[in-house]
C-alpha cells in the first residue's frame, strides 16, 4: 500500500531545530524552572534594576500629564470597557461597510445603549472625546452644554434620534480617520518618510511596516509583493546610509507574500517564497537598509525558519547585516530559536539583527491549543511567564552578540532597566568578519556611543504613537543612552483596524504597563515589580484558570477528558505519527460479528477511493440466517445488559475511548484508505468518536445512574428510572464512517440496549475494527453484534423486524421515510425513529461581514471533506454590495486548492466516496453549466485519473428554486440579495422544509438575532465556519426534512434511547407514617 505521510516529511533535523521542534509544547512548570534561572540577578543587582525602573516611571509620569493621542485613547478605553471594544468594533465596519443602510444598523446596533457616559469628560484629549462623540466632521469637538455632560448617554441617543444615523455616520468614519492618523505613520510610504524627518520624529529610528493581513489570493500576494518592493526602493532613496542599523529598515510578513503559508504546503512554499523574499532582501541590501521578517503564528514558526534560513545564506547576501527577524518570548520555543539563529549567523558569517517582541497572538493560541486537542499550549499562559521568557530571552541574545544585533521591542520600565543592566555586563563582541573590522558599508561597529564605550551595541524599539515620554528618558546620552527605533504602520483606514485592535488587546489590557502607567495611586514599586519575583511566588506556574487542553470540559464541572488530537504542524509530530500510520497499514479483512452464525457470503473487494487500483481489503455481508441469529441473540442478551448498572457500562465505554484514543494511528489509516479523508479531517473523525464514547459515559452515569425524585404527599416515595428500550438497529452513513457509527453504537449502549450495528458498505473496515475494539473494551459480542450489508439484504430484514424497539440512522431523507414507512408497517410495539438526514444549508453574509474571513469560512464549509458532510454549506447568500469581492475572492482562493491524494498532507479536497456519487454530482454540474454562471472549476491534476475526484465548482445562481435536492459533494452556489429582501431569503430557505446546519456572516446583533430567530435549523453557527460541530458543544441535528431529533452529542440524546417506569411505594403500609408523627414542634 502506498505510504501516507511520509512522502512529504522533511529529512532529519540538526540538533538545534530538533530542540525547537521538541519544545512546541513543553511543559510550563518545567520551561519557566530553568527560564527563572536564566532571568535572575543577584538581589544588590536586581535592587539597582528596580531604583532604575522607579525612576523612568517618576520621570515619565511628569512628562504624561499631557499624554499623546493615542496613549489617551488607550488608558481611557481599555479591555475592562464594553465601549472600547465596540468602538473599534464599529469603526472596523464603518471603515469597509460600502452601503449606508447597513451602516445606520450597524450604529443603532452598536452604540444605542453603549455607556459612554463613563467616558465623556474623562480626558482632554481630542482624540478619546472626539472618538467617543465621533463628531469631528469639520475636525473640531462640538462643544458640550451642561445637561449633556450630566446625561451624556441619554444626549447620545437624542443625537441618534435628531440627526439620524447618516450624520453619526459620517462622523464615526472622520473620527477613525483622526484616529488612524495617529496610528499609522502614513497612508503612503512617501507619507510616512516625510513625517519620520520632521520635529520630535527625528530623534527615532524606524522601521516601517506595510499594513495588511495575510495574502488570501495569489493576487493578494503579487500586491504586497509590489508594496514591499516600492516601499525598499523609496526608503533607500534617503540614503545613502553608511552602517545598516542606523538606516531605516522594513519590516515584512510572510504570509502575505504566499497564498498558502502553511506547513502542510512546505514544499510550494520553498519553492515559491525563499526566491520572493530573496529578491527583496536583495534589493534591501542594495539599498543599503534593514530587512526584518515579522512573527506570525506559532505553528508557522518552523516554515517561516526554514525561509528566513534559505534566503540568509544565500551568497547573494554575503557581509550584510540587515537581514533579520522577530522572535516572539511568549513562545515556549523563543530560547531555542535564538541559539539555533545564532549558530547559523556564526556559520554564516555575519550578524543577524533579531528583534525580541512579547507576542501578538496569545489569545488565539489558546483557543486553537483547546480546540485542536494539543498535549499543551505553544505560549505561556500567564503575562508575567512571558515577561520572565522576556528578560531570559534578553540575556540569551545580548550573550549572543557576537552573532546577533539584539533590538528589544518593549513599552515595559522594568524590562527596559533590566535590558540596560544586562548590557553593561557584556562586553563588545569581536568581529565575525574582517568586513566589519574595516567599517564596510553593511557592517556593525563595536560600539555606538560615548568615546571609550566597549559596551555591546543594541537598540529598543517601540510601536509608533506610544511610548513617547518613556523614551525620552532613554534616548538622550545624558540619560540611558540607547536608541530606539519606531514600528511605523504605514496604510490606509480600511488597514489600519485589524493592527488597531492587536494592539488594544496587547496594551489595552488591565494588566499592562501603557494602561497602568496612568493609575497615579499606583506606586511606581508596584508597576515596575521584578517579574521574577512574581512568578517565583506563584504556587501554580501555569494560569489556574486556564486549564490543560486534555481538562477542558473538566474546567467546566463534566468529569470527561476532551479528547487528544495530533499536531499537524510539529514535525515531531508528524514523523512519529506518520511511522506509526504506515505501521497500521494491512489488508483489512472483515466479517459479520454475530456469536453462533457462520459467514458465507461472498467477498467484497475494497479500494481505495483515490485510486481504485490500490486494494485495501476485503468484507463478507451477513446473510439472511445471520441477520435471524443477531435478532435472536439481541433479545436474549439486552436485559442483561441493562440490569448491569449504569456505572459499569460507562466504564467500558471510556475503556473503549482510552484504547480508540491509543490507536489512532489505525483509524487514521482507515479513514484516508477507505473513505478518502484528508488527514485533518481524519484526526478530527477520530477525535469525535472518543468524545461521543466519553460523553455518552457520563451521561449514563448522571441519567441512569440512580432514579430521579419525585415529589408527592407524605408517607409515599416515587422515584422515576430510565431503561433500555431493547434491541437497537444503528445504520451509519460512509461519511462519518467511525464518529457516527461509534457515536450511534455507544449512545445506545450507555443506554442499556443491546445493539444490531449496520455500516454503511463504502466503509465497512472501519465500523468493523470500531466493533472489534468495542468487544475489547467489554461491551459483550452478543450485546453489539456487526451485519454488514447492503439496505435490500441486512437494512430492510432488520427495520421490519417486530423484535426491533428502535432504529437509529443517519443518511438521506428519502432512506429515512423508507424506514419510517417499515417500522409504521409492523403490527408490533411501536418503535423509536432517530433519523439525522440531509440539508440544503444555506450561509447568509450581509455587507458587515468581513470578506476575508467569509470567502476562508465559506471554503471550508464547502469543500472539506469533499463537501461529503451533513452540515456542508451548499448556497452562500451574500448581499449584493459585496458581491462583486466576495465572488472575485471567492474565485481566487478556489484557484488556490489543491485537489489529490489524502494521503498527503498538502491536499486540501479529496475524492468523493465512489464512482456513483460522482456521477451524480457530474450530472448536476452539466445542468449547472447550462443553467447558472461559472464562477470558478478548479483544475484535476493528471494524478487523480485513477480515482472518483470531482472538481470542487462554484455556481452563480439566480434563484434558490434552481436546487431541487441537497448537492452532496464539492459544489457551491452563490445567491445575491438586496439589503431589503433579506425577508425573502429567508422564507425560501426555510420554504426548502430543511433545516440543518445555517451560518451567519454579520457584525450586527440585531440581524444575527432576526435571522437565527427566523430559519428553522438545528444548528447556526454565526461569524465561523458551519462543520465541524464537537461533542459536548454543539450538539448536532436537524429538524424538519433534515432529522427527528434529539441531537446527538446533547443531553437530551440518551433520553430517546430509553424507556420510562415510575415506582410508587405507600411507606405508610407497614403501620404509620413515622417521619411525620416525630416532627418537632
Amino acid at each position: 500500500m502506498t505510504p501516507i505521510l511520509s512522502p512529504e516529511l522533511p529529512g532529519a533535523p540538526s540538533e538545534l531545530r530538533a530542540r525547537i521542534t521538541a519544545a512546541f509544547h513543553r511543559d510550563e512548570t518545567q520551561h519557566l524552572a530553568e527560564l527563572l534561572d536564566q532571568a535572575r540577578l543577584p538581589a544588590a543587582e536586581q535592587a539597582r534594576v528596580q531604583a532604575a525602573a522607579v525612576a523612568l516611571v517618576e520621570r515619565t509620569r511628569v512628562r504624561s500629564a499631557d499624554p499623546g493621542m493615542v496613549e489617551a485613547f488607550m488608558r481611557q478605553y481599555d479591555l475592562s470597557s464594553e465601549e472600547g471594544v465596540l468602538l473599534m468594533c464599529v469603526a472596523e465596519a464603518l471603515l469597509r461597510i460600502p452601503d449606508h443602510a447597513t451602516a445606520d444598523k450597524l450604529i443603532r446596533d452598536k452604540l444605542g445603549d453603549a455607556d459612554w457616559d463613563r467616558h465623556m469628560g474623562q480626558s482632554s484629549s481630542v482624540l478619546v472625546n472626539a472618538s467617543t462623540w465621533g463628531l469631528m466632521l469639520t475636525g473640531r469637538m462640538v462643544n458640550l452644554a451642561d445637561e449633556t455632560r450630566r446625561n451624556a448617554i441619554g444626549a447620545f441617543r437624542r443625537l441618534v434620534g435628531r440627526a439620524g444615523e447618516p450624520a453619526i455616520r459620517l462622523a464615526v468614519r472622520q473620527a477613525m480617520r483622526i484616529m488612524g492618523h495617529q496610528f499609522v505613520m502614513g497612508r503612503t510610504i512617501a507619507e510616512a518618510l516625510e513625517r519620520s524627518r520632521k520635529g520630535g520624529q527625528a530623534k527615532y529610528l524606524y522601521s516601517f511596516d506595510m499594513l495588511g493581513e495575510a495574502a488570501f489570493t495569489q493576487a493578494d500576494a503579487d500586491r504586497y509583493f509590489a508594496a514591499y518592493r516600492d516601499a525598499i526602493g523609496a526608503i533607500g532613496a534617503g540614503g545613502p546610509y553608511p552602517d545598516v542599523l542606523d538606516a531605516p529598515s522594513i519590516s515584512v510578513k510572510l504570509s502575505a507574500l504566499h497564498p498558502r503559508y502553511e506547513l502542510a504546503k512546505r514544499a510550494r512554499v520553498h519553492a515559491e517564497l525563499i526566491p520572493r523574499v530573496l529578491a527583496l532582501a536583495k534589493l534591501a541590501k542594495a539599498q543599503g537598509i534593514g530587512f526584518t521578517i515579522d512573527a506570525e503564528e506559532s505553528e508557522r514558526l518552523e516554515l517561516s525558519l526554514d525561509v528566513i534560513a534559505g534566503v540568509y545564506t544565500h551568497p547573494a547576501l554575503a557581509g550584510w547585516e540587515g537581514y533579520g527577524l522577530a522572535v516572539q518570548a511568549y513562545q515556549k520555543r523563543a530560547p531555542f530559536v535564538i541559539d539555533y539563529l545564532a549558530d547559523l549567523a556564526r556559520k554564516t558569517g555575519r550578524r543577524m539583527p533579531m528583534r525580541l517582541v512579547k507576542g501578538a497572538y496569545w489569545d488565539s493560541e489558546v483557543k486553537k491549543a483547546q480546540a485542536e486537542g494539543y498535549a499543551g499550549y505553544p505560549v505561556f499562559t500567564r503575562k508575567a511567564n512571558t515577561d520572565v521568557s522576556y528578560l531570559a530571552c534578553a540575556r540569551r541574545m545580548l550573550a549572543a552578540s557576537d552573532a546577533i544585533y539584539p533590538m528589544f521591542a518593549t513599552h515595559n520600565a522594568q524590562t527596559i532597566a533590566a535590558i540596560h543592566h544586562f548590557a553593561s555586563a557584556v562586553p563588545s563582541p569581536l568581529p565575525l568578519s574582517r568586513g566589519r573590522e574595516r567599517g564596510a558599508s553593511g557592517s556593525v561597529p563595536l560600539s555606538r556611543g560615548r568615546e571609550g564605550d566597549a559596551s555591546v551595541r543594541f537598540e529598543f524599539q517601540k510601536l509608533h504613537g506610544m511610548g513617547d515620554d518613556l523614551y525620552a528618558e532613554v534616548i538622550p546620552a545624558e540619560r540611558l543612552g540607547v536608541p530606539c527605533r519606531v514600528y511605523a504602520p504605514v496604510g490606509s483606514h480600511e488597514d489600519l483596524l485589524p493592527y488597531l485592535v492587536r494592539r488594544l488587546l496587547e496594551n489595552g489590557a488591565n494588566s499592562s504597563f501603557v494602561n497602568r502607567i496612568a493609575d497615579e495611586s499606583l506606586p511606581p514599586a508596584d508597576l515596575v515589580a521584578d517579574p521574577v519575583a512574581v512568578v517565583s511566588a506563584y504556587e501554580s506556574k501555569p494560569h489556574p484558570r486556564i486549564p490543560q487542553p486534555k481538562d477542558l470540559f473538566r474546567s467546566f464541572g463534566e468529569d470527561r477528558n476532551n479528547s487528544m488530537g495530533a499536531n499537524l504542524a510539529n514535525d515531531d509530530s508528524l514523523a512519529a505519527l506518520a511511522s506509526q500510520i504506515n505501521a497500521a497499514l494491512k489488508d483489512w479483512q472483515a466479517t459479520p460479528l454475530v456469536p453462533g452464525a457462520v459467514a458465507a457470503g461472498a467477498a467484497n473487494a475494497v479500494t481505495n477511493p483515490a485510486d481504485r487500483r490500490e486494494r485495501i481489503g476485503q468484507w463478507v455481508a451477513a446473510d439472511s440466517a445471520s441477520v435471524e441469529k443477531a435478532l435472536a441473540n439481541a433479545v436474549a442478551a439486552q436485559e442483561g445488559w441493562d440490569r448491569l448498572p449504569a456505572a459499569s457500562r460507562a466504564r467500558i465505554l471510556e475503556h473503549a475511548a482510552d484504547l480508540m484514543e491509543a490507536r489512532m494511528p489505525e483509524f487514521l489509516a482507515l479513514c484516508v484508505k477507505e473513505a478518502g479523508k484528508s488527514l485533518s479531517a481524519s484526526v478530527a473523525e477520530v477525535r469525535e468518536a472518543v468524545d461521543f464514547l466519553r460523553y455518552y459515559a457520563m451521561q449514563a452515569r448522571r441519567l441512569f445512574g440512580a432514579p430521579e425524585k419525585l415529589p408527592g404527599p407524605t408517607g409515599e416515595s416515587n422515584e422515576l428510572w430510565l431503561h433500555g428500550r431493547g434491541v437497537f438497529v444503528c445504520i451509519s452513513p460512509w461519511n462519518f464512517p467511525l464518529a457516527i457509527y461509534v457515536g450511534q453504537v455507544a449512545a445506545a449502549l450507555a443506554a442499556g440496549n443491546s445493539v444490531l450495528a449496520k455500516p454503511a458498505e463504502q466503509t465497512t473496515l472501519t465500523a468493523f475494527v470500531a466493533t472489534r475494539l468495542l468487544h475489547e473494551a467489554g461491551v459483550p459480542r452478543d450485546v453489539l453484534q456487526f451485519l454488514p450489508g447492503d439496505g435490500a439484504t441486512v437494512g430492510a430484514a432488520l427495520t421490519r423486524d417486530a423484535r426491533v424497539a428502535g432504529v437509529c440512522f443517519t443518511g438521506s431523507t428519502e432512506t429515512a421515510w423508507a424506514i419510517n414507512r417499515a417500522l409504521a408497517a409492523r403490527n408490533a410495539p411501536i418503535a423509536a425513529l432517530i433519523a439525522e438526514t440531509g440539508g440544503q444549508n444555506a450561509l447568509i453574509a450581509d455587507s458587515s461581514a468581513l470578506p476575508e474571513q467569509l470567502v476562508r469560512d465559506a471554503m471550508a464549509s464547502a469543500f472539506d471533506s469533499a463537501g461529503q458532510r451533513c452540515s456542508a454549506a451548499r448556497v452562500l447568500f451574500v448581499q449584493a454590495d459585496i458581491a462583486d469581492k466576495v465572488i472575485h475572492m471567492l474565485a481566487g482562493a478556489m484557484d488556490e486548492l489543491v485537489v489529490g491524494d489524502p494521503a498527503l498532507l498538502s491536499t486540501d479536497v479529496g475524492p468523493v466516496i465512489d464512482e456513483d456519487a460522482r456521477r451524480l454530482l457530474a450530472d448536476h454540474a452539466a445542468r449547472m453549466d447550462r443553467e447558472a454562471r461559472l464562477i470558478k472549476a478548479v483544475s484535476l491534476p493528471a494524478a487523480t485519473a485513477n480515482g472518483s475526484f470531482f472538481a470542487p465548482r462554484a455556481y452563480e445562481l439566480s434563484s434558490l428554486s434552481q436546487l431541487t435536492r441537497e448537492v452532496f459533494g464539492p459544489v457551491l452556489h452563490v445567491l445575491r440579495f438586496e439589503a431589503d429582501k433579506l425577508d425573502q431569503v429567508l422564507a425560501d430557505i426555510n420554504a426548502t422544509g430543511y433545516g440543518l446546519t445555517l451560518g451567519i456572516h454579520s457584525r450586527i446583533d440585531s440581524t444575527v438575532e432576526k435571522i437565527s430567530r427566523t430559519v428553522k435549523v438545528g444548528n447556526c453557527y454565526v461569524n465561523r465556519n458551519q462543520i465541524g460541530a464537537v461533542v459536548g458543544v454543539q450538539p448536532f441535528g436537524g429538524e424538519g426534512l433534515s432529522g427527528t431529533g434529539p441531537k446527538a452529542g446533547g443531553p437530551h440524546y440518551l433520553l430517546r434511547f430509553a424507556s420510562e417506569r415510575t415506582l410508587t411505594i405507600n411507606t405508610t403500609a407497614a403501620g404509620g407514617n413515622a417521619s411525620l408523627l416525630t416532627l418537632d414542634d
